[in-house]
């Protein structure tokens, strides 16, 4: 059984006032105490529950909903349906992407990439369908990012043919999953190996280490990229800087 509590010194432990964790008793959020005579007695898997309640209110989850996710994995229902009331997938792929999706009319693309058809090709609006960049709706296309946009076209007026951004775009989406699949191996591998490989037996509280891991690592991830990327660029440029001044002397 390990440690055991009494109310105020389960309220020390976890930083929960003792009146709160009443309250959640009374909600159904916190399991009910071993009874010895008047004395209530807790323990470390109330103080953990204590502990991912509070995180999960901390992260604006409301009390009504936690006590479906705790009620969801007491009555046996599936952990997919208990990660979806957390919240779990949105938490995996929301915050990952901050890009604003823009509506576009037939015209406002072609207008996007110097306002000629010659751009807007039947071929390169299929290139950009099947990568993912553009999709229709209605008698409407949706740009999937806003950055994306105005990069592709103000590299397309500054003379770079679309189609060549496109190619460049689908090897650049090769390279950028082959970087996410490395970096969600190693997370999964090193860091939540033990709650993963048995995801029949997730508890709520694995469920909010797993929402918590990957918040945390997520601006982690970002930076990492970020800064290799310029770093590369940084070589790159030096090393192109250098052949043509070799080249300007050669010659």
């Amino acid at each position: 059984m390990g440690r055991e509590y009494r109310l105020d010194e389960l309220a020390e432990a976890s930083g929960v006032r003792a009146r709160t964790l009443r309250f959640y008793r009374e909600r159904g959020l916190l399991q009910a105490p071993r009874r010895e005579g008047r004395i209530a007695w807790y323990n470390d898997d109330h103080l953990a529950r204590v502990r991912t309640v509070a995180a999960l209110v901390e992260r604006g989850h409301t009390l009504g909903g936690i006590a479906e996710l705790i009620a969801a994995f007491e009555s046996g229902r599936d952990v997919r349906g208990a990660a979806e009331l957390l919240g779990l997938p949105g938490a995996l792929a929301k915050p990952w992407s901050e890009e604003t999706p823009v509506r576009l009319t037939p015209e406002e693309l072609a207008t996007r990439f110097g306002g000629g058809t010659e751009e807007v090709s039947a071929e390169n609006l299929a290139d950009a369908l099947d990568i993912g960049y553009v999709a229709v709706e209605g008698e409407e296309f949706v740009h999937v990012s806003q950055r994306l946009l105005d990069v592709s076209g103000e590299l397309v007026k500054k003379g770079v043919p679309l189609a060549v951004v496109l190619a460049a775009g689908r090897e650049v989406r090769t390279h950028a999953d082959a970087l996410a699949e490395l970096f969600t191996g190693i997370v999964r591998k090193h860091l939540l190996a033990d709650v993963l490989d048995s995801p029949a037996d997730l508890t709520p509280e694995q469920v909010a280490r797993i929402t918590d891991t990957i918040e945390r690592l997520r601006p982690m991830a970002k930076q990492v990229l970020e800064a290799e990327v310029t770093m590369a660029m940084d070589r790159r440029v030096q090393a192109e800087l250098e052949e043509w001044q070799r080249e300007a002397e050669e010659g």
